[in-house]
Formats: structure tokens, sequence, C-alpha cells
């Protein structure tokens, strides 16, 4: 039974020979790597009765890290399920082209919070307009930046209620069609100009394709119900690693983690569900 970690020790040295690796894909693979080792310590515990000794190391507590996303999960998901309203929801997925995927990767940073500021704020525009709602909704808002194949793909997930709080008596206001939150076209035009902004404060503008300006971005947005099935979606893909820590080679058939393919000198994940993303 391969782990996730001993392909990391095989493989980690010649990979970053050839690849460029960031701060944080660094400390995940040291993490991965160590965790439940020696690297990070343990405690030792004693029987009372035959004084028998029992040493465990600690965990890395990595989100990253296939041993230890479990609780980590869980937690995330109990806590923003406690921040549910009582009402139906909708989920907005908001896109960054292709275009600006290169510039996503080299900063980060900025441009991930810059992805959903402009989705949150864009959304905020639309409410806040008496035609469409004429109050604040409540957003929850989760940042996923790979496809099921593993294929870079930046994109944000915001689970938005079908209805807000309108001031200054924060009164309930409820949509005036149950099925229709906003229009995505409109969405889709103003979370472009957002991002625009966006970079131009951050002075990465000119370093984005100029023709990404003219096309439409691609926004969905359809009914999420009570919202408790997409968080346990949303804590599936977002707050954990891609694979379990054991992994066979290769995993049966119709199982829902990727097929290990750790033979000779290579080590290969193959996700069984194609990807469908533009």
């Amino acid at each position: 039974m391969i782990e996730v970690a001993d392909i990391f020790r095989q493989h980690a040295a010649s990979y970053q020979a050839r690849h460029v690796l960031l701060p944080n894909q660094l400390r995940a693979l040291r993490d991965i790597t160590y965790c439940r080792t020696a690297y990070f310590g343990g405690h030792l515990a004693q029987c009372d009765h035959c004084a028998h000794l029992h040493y465990s190391y600690h965990s890395c507590r990595n989100r990253h890290c296939p041993k230890c996303h479990g609780e980590q999960t869980r937690d995330w998901l109990e806590r923003q399920e406690s921040r549910l309203l009582p009402c139906s929801y909708f989920l907005l997925t908001f896109t960054l082209p292709a275009g600006l995927r290169k510039l996503a990767w080299q900063h980060q940073k900025v441009v991930y919070g810059a992805l959903l500021r402009a989705a949150a704020s864009t959304v905020l525009t639309l409410t806040a307009d008496p035609k469409w709602l004429g109050a604040t909704p409540d957003i929850m808002a989760v940042l996923h930046t790979w496809t099921r194949a593993m294929l870079y793909h930046p994109h944000a997930h915001l689970l938005v209620s079908a209805g807000g709080y309108c001031k200054p008596d924060r009164a309930w206001v409820g949509l005036k069609h149950p099925a229709f939150l906003v229009p995505v076209q409109a969405l889709s035009r103003i979370f472009r100009a957002k991002m625009r902004q966006a970079l131009v404060g951050a002075q990465l503008l000119s370093h984005a394709s100029p023709e990404i300006w003219d096309q439409s971005w691609v926004v969905h947005a359809r009914p999420a119900g009570t919202g408790t099935k997409v968080l346990e979606y949303l804590a599936r893909i977002g707050q954990f690693f891609g694979w379990s820590a054991s992994s066979t080679c290769p995993q049966p058939p119709g199982s829902a983690l990727p097929t290990t393919d750790c033979s000779g000198s290579r080590a290969t994940f193959h996700p069984h569900r194609p990807s469908r993303c533009r």
C-alpha cells in the first residue's frame, strides 16, 4: 500500500529540479512528506498497568495533507452550516478567463483576492438595485483553483441567499421571483469590469491579454436549495487534498479517487471523471 507521502519522498527532489514551486507549495510538500514522523515531534504515553510505552508522532495539520484534512473539513463544514439563514440559496460561480490564468498563477495572492472581492462586489451591486432585490444578501465565498482533472482553473463559488436585509430597519426582503436572483449577463459584464479595475490598481493590467476584455466571461447561477448540499460539495473540493493518504496502484474501477500509476520512476494520477470546464 503506497501513500502520497511515499511518492513525494521518492520523486520530490527530481520534480523540484525541473519545476519552480511557490512558498505555499513547498510548505505543503514538506508537511505531507513528514506528517506523523519525527520531524514534527510527538508525545509519549505509558500504560498504568504494564508500563508499556507508546510514542505517537504529531501530524502536520496542513489542510492539503490527505492524513489531516478529515477533521478540518468537518469543522469547517459545521461552522459554515451554522451560519446559514433559514431561506433558499443560489450558487453563483465566477471563472477567470484562460487569458488571465498565467497572471493568476504568477501573482496568486493579488489575483485570488481580486477574484473573490470582484465576485462578491458584483453580486452586491446588482442585488442593491430595487429592480432585482433592493437589499443586501448573505454571501459565502470559496476559492477553487483546480478542476477534477487537476487542471489549473481559478474560479469562485458564491452561496448567495434568496433575499436580504434592507437598511435602515433591516427588514427582510424576499425575491420577486423565487427561481431568479439577478441576470447572469449583467453579472458577467460587471465582474469583468471590476477585475479590470482591480488589475489597474495592482499595476498588473499590462500583463493581461488585451483580448480578454472583449470576451464574455463565464458566470453561472443556479438554485441551491437550503445551501447544505452545496456546502458539503464546497467542503469536498475546497478544504482538502484531492486523494487519500493510502492509494493503491491502481485504484479499483469506479473509485472517486484518482488512479495512481507508481511503477518505475514515474508517479501519475489519473482522475476518473473528465473535466468539462470552460
